[in-house]
């Protein structure tokens, strides 16, 4: 218990208190004349930033709504102006806010491009909402385990669970509570297919090796994928290479998923959307290949003999 206790607090404890930009993209927009010292003023924060330069406020703006960088720097004779996307991450534009006045030597002319909705300003529902997604996707495939579903009965209850947990979530999050703002299609498929790709993993593996492989993919989800997701803040604001591993699993890719359809008008989505398919495509086949070993297997599990063959006897020993 010590040892569950420690990890758990590990897991979920330290990035928060590693939080810290790295790599961070950011944009810096204007003549090269007055831009360029603001450049090197982020630059100076070795590995902090990613620093991208754009020949106009127009292109950093729109680099800012495709995702591409969480803020930019426009460089004017008059003085520094930042813009944000607060519902890309508002801790990054809590942050860009920060680093941004400390370098012009007071507060900056601050335009939020991509607000986070009036419902959620800091983010916390759509940050708190990952761990229910994962939650639905490790019971469904729990129960798919316990029931002894397999096969194609097992995969049809996996999809239709998840399209379920989806709409679920959509009419809860988007009806309701008003923190999703997109396309509600694609705010209830982005949710969908984050549960089916938690449920895929801990179904599969069990399919094949049994209830260990369930617990396997359960604690791959709580544990690491969970934690490390950056929902609540940015991936590239979490320890490396945690930040990176963590969009690599369900419950990180499927907040970036339903963070792009919500706000961004779909932008991005593409390797949140390849991850997630992933790991429902390779847990669905899994529990697929396992009901055919099984079926190829007699009632006691062993694989039958041609037909006209019989089994040999077993003799008696010596005694």
């Amino acid at each position: 218990m010590p040892i569950v206790v420690a990890a758990t607090l590990w897991a979920f404890a330290w990035p928060g208190a590693r939080t810290a930009p790295r790599d961070l993209p950011v944009a810096v927009a204007g003549p090269a004349a007055v831009a360029e010292p603001v450049a090197r003023g982020l630059e100076r924060r070795e590995g902090a930033f990613d620093v991208r330069r754009y020949e106009d406020e127009a292109a950093a703006r729109a680099a800012i709504e495709d995702r591409a960088v969480y803020g930019a720097v426009v460089a004017t004779p008059g003085g520094p102006r930042l813009l944000t996307a607060s519902a890309a991450s508002p801790a990054v534009a809590a942050l860009l806010r920060e680093a941004v006045a400390a370098g012009a030597g007071g507060p900056v002319e601050t335009v939020d491009v991509v607000p986070a909705p009036a419902a959620d300003p800091r983010g916390g529902v759509l940050a708190a909402s990952v761990l229910p997604l994962s939650m639905a996707g490790i019971v469904t495939g729990v129960l798919v385990t316990v029931l002894g579903l397999r096969g194609v009965r097992a995969a049809v209850t996996l999809v239709a669970a998840a399209a379920l947990g989806g709409a679920a979530t959509a009419v809860v999050a988007h009806d309701w509570l008003g923190v999703l703002t997109g396309s509600w299609w694609g705010e209830a498929g982005a949710a969908g297919l984050t549960v089916l790709a938690v449920a895929a993993a801990s179904a599969g593996p069990a399919a094949l090796i049994g209830r260990a492989g369930l617990a396997a993919g359960s604690a791959l989800t709580v544990l690491i994928g969970n934690p490390f997701s950056g929902a609540a803040s940015a991936p590239e604001l979490l320890p490396e290479p945690f930040g990176a591993l963590g969009g690599l699993l369900p419950p990180g890719a499927g907040a970036q998923l339903i963070r792009s359809q919500a706000y961004f008008d779909g932008a991005a989505s593409g390797g949140p959307l390849l991850v997630l398919t992933c790991w429902a495509g390779l847990g669905l086949a899994a529990v697929l290949v396992a009901a055919r070993r099984r079926a190829a297997g007699g009632p006691d599990g062993s694989v039958p003999l041609p037909a006209g063959t019989d089994r040999p006897r077993a003799t008696a020993a010596p005694a």
